[in-house]
């Protein structure tokens, strides 16, 4: 017998997922190393891991899972990545996210950056 069932809470996974690069975005600057973003979107995706399987854990009355929920961060971690230089940056998002707050240029500042006369 064959049987397809697919897991509320791993659909919630890879949905929040796809979104954790543009929270990196919104929490770093764009003069932060390409090293720690990598290291707060591996650290984001093993607390969304952890947090997905403690919730499935606690909506099927079952014991929670540490391993499982380990092993849901590389998925995580590739997906987030994937999503970032796949969709994010491309289309410009990355960048437009870190601007969010940031103090705008001057004219004067804008040409002086530039080189424009």
């Amino acid at each position: 017998m064959l049987t397809f069932s697919i897991d509320p809470a791993l659909v919630i996974a890879l949905l929040v997922s796809t979104v954790l690069p543009v929270l990196v975005g919104l929490v770093t600057t764009r003069v932060t190393s390409g090293g720690r973003k990598a290291t707060l979107l591996a650290g984001l995706a093993l607390v969304t891991s952890l947090l997905t399987e403690l919730g499935s854990a606690i909506a099927a009355d079952q014991p929670y899972d540490v391993g499982l929920g380990l092993l849901l961060a590389l998925p995580v971690f590739v997906v987030s990545v994937a999503m970032h230089y796949g969709l994010w940056k491309p289309v410009g998002a990355s960048t437009a996210v870190q601007r969010v707050g940031a103090p705008r240029m001057t004219r004067r500042e804008y040409r002086a950056q530039h080189r424009i006369d």
